[in-house]
């Protein structure tokens, strides 16, 4: 078994660990980090469980957390863990949020589990071992037409100035509603992420890249076939700005619109 391959097995059992204290848990009292940005006790009991299980397998390994910050390792692999993905989802009882883990590499993310357990679907992919979906190999979708596309828009911005971050966000909504099938917003980057990478959305565009939300889904849609690209064009790594994740037929007229955008 490849390094890739054992770090992978560790990630599915870190995952399962973090299944196992939702099923136990409600979500329990909200934790407010700032305006309509909240931790249920479930995400916090989660990170935490994860976070120890981790230390003692990989404690050579860093780690960051949404709701608890880094674990320094030893190098420049660091787990990253989004808990609860799609928090507002989980607490309102929409069953779309799942729990997202990734491992990185400086900038560079290498391996990723998702699970959404209300969903029953686990997704997974390492560097150059292709993606899965519960087992089943996936691929992007073949839609080379952006009529016939179904495209997915992250999150309007909360918080400080969220009216200036939103500009773009409208400016693309503007840009696209006359163009593609459909847009959609799901409320879970992670979720937006697996489903370009088994073909059921054609695009995913978020201008923002928080990588416990992203770390993990990156890595799945390109090992799905996917373009994974900044708001320029760019491959996309931690350090970036923005998450578009693309089937490569729709790139060429896709980017160009979001480019627009965010120069609204």
């Amino acid at each position: 078994m490849t390094e890739l391959g054992r770090l992978l097995e560790i990630a599915e059992a870190a995952v399962d660990v973090a299944a196992g204290v939702v099923g136990a848990r409600t979500p329990g009292a909200l934790h407010f980090k700032g305006d309509r940005d909240m931790a249920s006790e479930t995400d916090i009991a989660v990170e935490q469980a994860v976070r120890e299980y981790l230390a003692k397998v990989t404690p050579e390994i860093g780690f960051l957390g949404e709701e608890e910050g880094v674990r320094a390792g030893e190098g420049e692999l660091s787990w990253v863990l989004d808990p609860i993905d799609g928090t507002v989802n989980y607490i309102h009882g929409v069953p779309l949020w799942g729990i997202s883990l990734g491992l990185i590499d400086g900038t560079t993310s290498l391996l990723g589990v998702i699970d959404f357990p209300d969903l029953g679907r686990r997704y997974k992919a390492a560097q150059g071992h292709g993606a899965y979906r519960d087992g089943e190999r996936i691929h992007v979708s073949t839609v080379d037409q952006l009529p016939e596309a179904l495209v997915m828009a992250g999150d309007f911005a909360v918080g400080e100035d969220a009216a200036e971050k939103n500009r773009a966000r409208f400016a693309l909504l503007d840009l696209l509603v006359p163009r593609v099938q459909r847009v959609r917003m799901l409320g879970t980057a992670a979720l937006h992420l697996a489903l370009v990478a088994d073909g059921s959305l054609d695009a995913s565009i978020m201008f923002s890249n928080k990588p416990w939300d992203t770390s993990g889904g990156v890595v799945i849609a390109r090992e799905a076939g996917a373009l994974v690209l900044d708001a320029e064009g760019n491959n996309h790594t931690v350090a970036s700005t923005a998450t578009v994740a693309v089937t490569p037929a729709l790139s060429e007229a896709l980017i160009p619109l979001i480019h627009q955008a965010t120069r609204a």
